[in-house]
C-alpha cells in the first residue's frame, strides 16, 4: 500500500500568472503616474525606496542562515529587504541581472504576500520589529509563494509592452524565433540544457537592455511565445 505524505499548507492563495502580471503592471503604473513614463532598465532602487518606502541592504545572508543557497530575505516589520553579498553588482558586475531579479523577487513578496500574512495571527512575529524574516528566498526551494514572486519579478523587470517593443526593434520584426533557427552546441549531452543555453546566448543582448540575466530573459520570452520550440506552419 502506498503512503501519502501530509499535504503542505500553502502560506498564500493561488494566483494565476496573468493576475500576477497585472499586479506588476499596477505597481509600474503607480510609479508612472507620479514620476512619468518608466524608462529602461526599470528603476528598482527608486521603486523600493521612493515608492514603497522600503530599505534594502546587501549582507552575508548565506552566513547568517548557514546555507549557501540563500539569495534574499524580507523583514516586513522592519520594512527591509536584504540581498546576499554574493550577488553584489558592485563587486560582481556580471551578476547585475541576478541581483536585479532577486530584488524584484523580494518586492513581489511585499506587494503580493504581505496582506495575506498580516491576516494570519500565527505570522504576527513577521511584522514585529526585529522579528524573523517573512521569507527567506533560496535558489533551490520553489513553493507556491516563491513561484509567484519569480513570475512577478520577470513581469516587473521585463514588462510585456516594453519587451515586445524592444524585441521588434532588436529582432527587426515582432515575429517569434524558433529553437530550430538557433545554433545548438552539444556541451554535455543534456538536450534541455543545451537548448536553454542556445536561447540564452541568443537573447543576452536584449537581456542587457533590461539589466536582466539571460536566463530570466529566456524564460520571459518563452512565456510571451517570442521564443518557441518551432513555428506554427503558415496559412497558404
Amino acid at each position: 500500500m502506498s503512503r501519502r505524505g501530509v499535504a503542505r499548507k500553502d502560506r498564500v492563495p493561488y494566483l494565476d500568472g496573468r493576475v500576477i502580471e497585472e499586479h506588476a503592471e499596477q505597481l509600474l503604473g503607480e510609479w508612472a503616474l507620479k514620476h512619468g513614463e518608466v524608462a529602461l532598465p526599470v528603476p528598482l532602487d527608486d521603486l523600493v525606496e521612493m515608492h514603497l518606502g522600503l530599505d534594502y541592504e546587501i549582507d552575508d545572508l548565506c552566513g547568517q542562515f548557514g546555507s549557501r543557497d540563500v539569495l534574499g530575505a524580507i523583514w516586513f516589520g522592519d520594512r527591509v529587504i536584504c540581498i546576499d553579498a554574493s550577488l553584489d553588482p558592485t563587486e560582481n558586475p556580471h551578476l547585475l541581472g541576478r541581483f536585479n531579479f532577486t530584488l524584484a523577487h523580494e518586492i513581489a513578496h511585499w506587494w503580493l504576500h504581505r496582506q495575506h500574512l498580516m491576516d494570519d495571527p500565527s505570522a504576527a512575529p513577521l511584522f514585529e520589529k526585529g522579528g524573523e524574516p517573512a521569507f527567506v528566498c533560496r535558489s533551490s526551494a520553489k513553493p507556491r509563494e516563491e513561484w509567484q514572486a519569480d513570475h512577478f519579478a520577470g513581469c516587473l523587470l521585463m514588462p510585456r509592452r516594453m519587451l515586445r517593443k524592444e524585441w521588434a526593434k532588436w529582432h527587426g520584426s515582432d515575429e517569434p524565433v524558433a529553437l530550430t533557427d538557433l545554433d545548438i552546441v552539444d556541451h554535455h549531452g543534456d538536450r534541455q540544457a543545451n537548448e536553454n543555453m542556445a536561447m540564452e546566448r541568443f537573447c543576452k543582448p536584449l537581456a542587457e537592455r533590461f539589466a536582466a540575466s539571460a536566463q530570466a530573459m529566456r524564460i520571459r520570452l518563452q512565456s510571451l511565445e517570442l521564443l518557441v520550440k518551432e513555428k506554427e506552419p503558415g496559412l497558404f
